[in-house]
């Protein structure tokens, strides 16, 4: 994905943007965060190991949109339209995106890009194939191609194929394309859930 130059850019464009992001949302960030620790008993931030760049693994931070320990009862990991261990408030910061929010600081600290493939778990990972694995080449994105082209209606493998094409495609053009896209998926609200569930398995498509 581009020499060392073209990281060079990426990142210092991505912390330039996360900065100001940061400082324009502030007032956002605490209402929500209130709003959570009002509504929603337990911590207002959900934290969860992710695989990034090279394997490396890293807390991904997010405004916590389920029941304390959600991930242990139900589903687990997977989520479904109408989950019942999703509140009224936590239904609302999907539907619009707002619980990605926090990953902003994670751009600011070098675990994550805006753009980039989305950061999964280490139990995924494991089922890579050879060619799986070159998701992780570059740092997995707030947004990226497999989000405005698809979303969560897309299978894992297809999502992985789309990351991969992200990767040997990559232009700073295409990064401000995305970005761009970004904030016409979130008003549309389309592909917020998984229609069907087995899409989530990495050997099925």
């Amino acid at each position: 994905m581009g020499g060392s130059v073209s990281s060079f850019v990426k990142s210092a464009f991505d912390r330039i943007v996360a900065a100001l992001a940061l400082l324009l949302l502030l007032p956002i960030l605490i209402l929500i965060a209130i709003a959570i620790k009002i509504t929603m008993p337990g911590p207002v931030f959900f934290r969860q190991v992710r695989v990034g760049r090279g394997g490396h693994e890293f807390q991904v931070l997010k405004f916590r949109t389920m029941v304390v320990g959600a991930e242990k009862i139900g589903l687990g990991l997977l989520i479904e339209k109408d989950d019942k261990r999703i509140p009224p408030l936590g239904l609302f910061l999907r539907r619009w995106s707002l619980d990605e929010l926090p990953q902003i600081w994670n751009v600011l600290k070098g675990d994550m890009s805006l753009v980039g493939p989305r950061p999964t778990v280490s139990s995924q990972v494991a089922q890579y194939t050879e060619r799986q694995r070159r998701r992780l080449e570059c740092l997995p994105g707030v947004t990226g191609w497999a989000q405005v082209n698809g979303r969560n209606e897309l299978s894992w493998p297809e999502r992985i194929e789309l990351d991969i094409w992200y990767i040997d495609h990559w232009s700073p053009l295409l990064d401000l394309k995305i970005l761009l896209r970004t904030p016409r998926l979130l008003l549309k609200g389309e592909n917020v859930y998984a229609s069907d569930l087995s899409k989530f398995e990495i050997g099925k498509k």
